[in-house]
């Protein structure tokens, strides 16, 4: 079966772009870093400079892309800085190309990538996750993730051990880690608030622009959970050894929103489903070639072993008497 993404030609991407946009494009085409979509700088022939992403296949639905649209509209509308798709000519923010792959737009925004230092970084950083977290309770999104091992991790176990990725002996020692992680998670994991989250806010998702702060991109993984998962993310390390930076970020999230501090204690259950997370979604792209071209070594023998043994420390971590 032909992956979609093969038909993403140069004339495509240029016919989606003024189709979209009802103007002319130069002759400009970047493809920019993205592990999961396929992203395009452009520059139509008024100099003005987009940034045109486009949706794996299957993915996401319809309903979830416009969700997260609107999440980020309405960050915009709230003076976060955010970068917010625009409306294209069919009256919508989402597009799609001939071939069914749905894609947005953006306005080109520079910006350098956040560099760790100053206390006054990580109280900032908390105040503007906080005003996020503010616009993402405000409403549910019914149609994007829920962060919670019954509701996700549970069925990427299932998945994951089903896709014939690892054999033998792999197989086995990867079941038993993975089943003693899940024990551990619907065990301990509590429900608390959920709300629309960013969803993958690492430090390489935060742009520092001059003159005007700090600006928070790409809301592709947006998800519904509980809010500690946006800071445990922007880390530099494990929680313990990031004490300063936690106390700091949560110093400036308080200074605007309430925080439940008894959810902490959950960041070390949320790693352990963000590996087994990320092993599933890898799992399912190993047939594309651009991944397999990045990762040659994935799904063999030396592959699992080192797997295996980071899953075996994570556990180690959640069993420890110290969560609750």
């Amino acid at each position: 079966m032909q992956n979609k993404f093969d038909t993403l030609v140069p004339d495509t991407i240029f016919a989606a772009a003024e189709r979209a946009l009802e103007r002319r494009f130069s002759g400009v085409l970047l493809p920019l870093p993205s592990y999961i979509n396929r992203v395009y700088e452009m520059e139509s022939c008024r100099r003005e400079r987009f940034i045109l992403k486009f949706y794996r296949p299957g993915r996401w639905s319809r309903d979830a892309l416009l969700e997260e649209h609107l999440f980020t509209l309405e960050c915009k509308a709230a003076e976060i800085p955010v970068v917010a798709p625009l409306r294209l000519a069919n009256g919508t923010t989402l597009g799609e190309t001939e071939n069914r792959i749905y894609f947005a737009v953006f306005p080109k925004r520079w910006g350098r990538a956040l560099e760790e230092g100053e206390d006054e970084l990580w109280i900032r950083l908390g105040a503007l996750l906080a005003r996020v977290h503010t616009v993402g309770a405000a409403r549910p999104a019914p149609h994007r993730e829920i962060l919670a091992p019954r509701e996700n991790t549970l069925s990427e176990t299932a998945r994951l051990l089903s896709s014939g990725v690892a054999e033998g002996r792999s197989l086995d020692e990867l079941s038993a880690v993975l089943k003693a992680i899940l024990r551990v998670l619907l065990a301990k994991f509590r429900d608390g608030e959920r709300i629309r989250l960013h969803g993958d806010c690492h430090k390489g998702n935060v742009l520092e622009r001059p003159g005007e702060g700090l600006m928070l991109i790409d809301f592709d993984d947006m998800l519904t959970g509980p809010p500690v998962q946006d800071l445990w993310l922007l880390l530099p390390g494990p929680v313990e050894e990031c004490t300063r930076e936690l106390e700091l970020l949560l110093r400036g999230y308080e200074s605007l929103r309430e925080f439940d501090r008894r959810s902490l204690d959950q960041i070390e259950l949320l790693r352990a489903m963000r590996m087994i997370y990320f092993l599933d979604w890898n799992a399912r792209q190993r047939s594309d070639r651009n991944f397999r071209e990045r990762n040659p070594d994935w799904g063999s023998d030396s592959f699992w072993r080192r797997e295996i043994a980071s899953l075996a420390e994570q556990l180690s971590i959640i069993n420890h008497d110290g969560i609750s």
